[in-house]
């Protein structure tokens, strides 16, 4: 891990570059600075992080954060008034860009904390995952995304289906967040190489063929370093587009609960003999800031919000447009640390060379 970034350092880099990133809705100046006596001598020794929206500075996560001696430098970016959440956040300069193609979304709902990260202007940042507003983000912008098992953390989302989670420049740093949030926490030891199944398209997405291709090449470099031992099984679903737009809508009948049961039991069986499954984070890359039409970028991450399993993304690779690659990996309900551990280590195979 490189050494985090005083805030005063984080401040100066914000300046600098939000105007062009437009990741940040509000910087505390004032606020980060009064923080800095008080928290230098407390276990994070105010390290600066971000927090998701307008209201990212009252959630649980921050709060914990802040008492281990974190200190927030300002809310970052979601999608603002006229957009659809599928696609960008607004900040207070403009809309938020791609650190790696401007002419690109970084994905949202946690636009402005994705980006941030990935601009190295802070260690982590808040998030909250409803479908994938975690992990896309961070698959768009090259770095480390962490939805945690649904109710682990406090959550105001009364349909269920949104989590608290994390970016951050590495699963690491990742650790420093879970380490302050959860009450009871046990460091992971990860033995390898780590039994895995790798689902493509999880029996019924259309990926794209060169993000398909950045995602197979990982899972072979993963094996050939003995990260995992790939299973001979697969693992396929039922698709769930339909079942969480019931869901968040409060209208959930009868069909869609009996998929909800069969998705369920599907995972229930495999995560019974296997600890972790790979998938891509998005069938799609970073699409343009006109949106991306009538493909859901959620089509492989909001399942995992139906079931309640924790999932990361860790950065793949990019594709030959220049565009980061997310991969996803996925554990059984609970399994919050073993997977940063698992995480950790694949990471590690993995380290890119960017474009």
């Amino acid at each position: 891990m490189t050494a985090p970034r005083d805030v005063r350092g984080a401040l100066a880099a914000i300046g600098r570059t939000d105007p062009r990133l437009c990741a940040f809705i509000d910087v505390w100046h004032e606020e980060a600075s009064a923080r800095l006596p008080g928290a230098a001598r407390l276990p994070l020794a105010g390290l600066p992080f971000a927090v998701k929206g307008p209201t990212g500075i009252r959630s649980h996560a921050a709060r914990r954060l802040i008492a281990a001696g974190g200190v927030p430098v300002g809310s970052t970016s979601v999608p603002g008034p006229g957009t659809y959440w599928q696609t960008w956040g607004l900040g207070a300069h403009g809309r938020t860009v791609n650190p790696w193609r401007s002419d690109r979304t970084p994905g949202g709902s946690s636009a402005g904390s994705a980006a941030a990260v990935a601009a190295e202007l802070v260690e982590l940042a808040t998030g909250s995952d409803g479908a994938g507003s975690v992990r896309i983000p961070a698959a768009w912008c090259g770095v480390f995304g962490l939805k945690t098992t649904n109710g682990l953390l406090p959550s105001p989302d009364r349909s269920g289906l949104a989590s608290a989670g994390v970016l951050a420049r590495s699963a690491a740093h990742a650790h420093l967040y879970l380490r302050c949030v959860l009450d009871a926490y046990e460091p992971a030891v990860t033995r390898l190489p780590l039994r895995a199944v790798h689902s493509p398209d999880l029996g019924y997405a259309d990926v794209d063929p060169e993000v398909e291709a950045v995602v197979r090449g990982a899972v072979r470099r993963l094996a050939a370093a003995g990260v995992i031992r790939l299973a001979d099984t697969g693992c396929e679903l039922l698709d769930p587009a339909a079942v969480w737009q019931a869901v968040r809508g409060g209208r959930a009948a009868a069909p869609d609960e009996e998929l909800r049961r069969e998705n369920d039991r599907r995972l229930d069986a495999f995560f019974a003999d296997t600890p972790l499954l790979l998938t891509p984070v998005t069938p799609n890359r970073p699409h343009g800031h006109e949106g991306p039409g009538e493909l859901f970028s959620t089509a492989l991450t909001w399942a995992f919000n139906l079931s309640g399993h924790p999932a990361a993304s860790v950065p793949a690779g990019f594709t030959p447009d220049g565009c980061p690659v997310g991969l996803q990996l996925v554990a059984q309900r609970g399994a919050d640390v073993s997977l940063l551990a698992m995480a950790a280590a694949v990471e590690r195979a993995l380290t890119t060379v960017r474009p």
